[in-house]
């Protein structure tokens, strides 16, 4: 029990800090609220507005990338230390678990979590858009009806041709 008196000296001396340095701040600070200081601390940027659209799904896939290689190097390191002592049974137990991490990666993959450039669009046509649409017979021009609207003539090219 001797050889914890160290430990719980440490942990009365811990607590007594943490209590007093609260009472201190209590006691001691300065008491001038402002708006700005009430205001929820965002990386020292105040909010103006709400944000316009949620977090990209790209933050959280990378999130998941780095969890999964945690997860992987805090068991790998320990297999590493005593794969000797755990034979066979160690060595498939890690493969299996290194085919699953490997799964998991290619999942994170396939869903976009390394592709930080621009988005890629899909070049191919849909097979339901025609050749003969075009962006004047499709899209309808809201709020006209019923106005003159002028329409622009072009330039005729008759000096050109001479």
């Amino acid at each position: 029990m001797a050889q914890y008196l160290p430990v719980l000296a440490l942990l009365i001396l811990a607590v007594l800090f943490a209590g007093l340095s609260f009472v201190a701040s209590k006691l001691l600070a300065p008491r001038r609220p402002t708006e700005e200081k009430l205001a929820p601390y965002e990386c020292g940027i105040i909010p103006g507005r709400e944000p316009p659209q949620r977090f990209p799904v790209r933050f959280y896939l990378v999130a998941m990338l780095f969890v999964v290689f945690d997860i992987e190097i805090i068991f790998l390191y320990p297999w590493a230390v005593t794969h000797r002592e755990l034979g066979l049974f160690g060595f498939v137990s890690i493969l299996i678990f290194s085919a699953m991490v490997f799964e998991s990666f290619l999942y994170l993959v396939s869903k976009g979590a390394l592709d930080w450039g621009p988005l890629q669009v899909n070049r191919r046509q849909s097979v339901l858009v025609g050749a003969e649409r075009t962006s004047s017979s499709t899209i309808r021009k809201v709020g006209t009806e019923g106005r003159l609207v002028e329409t622009p003539v072009p330039p005729s090219h008759e000096g050109a041709a001479a």
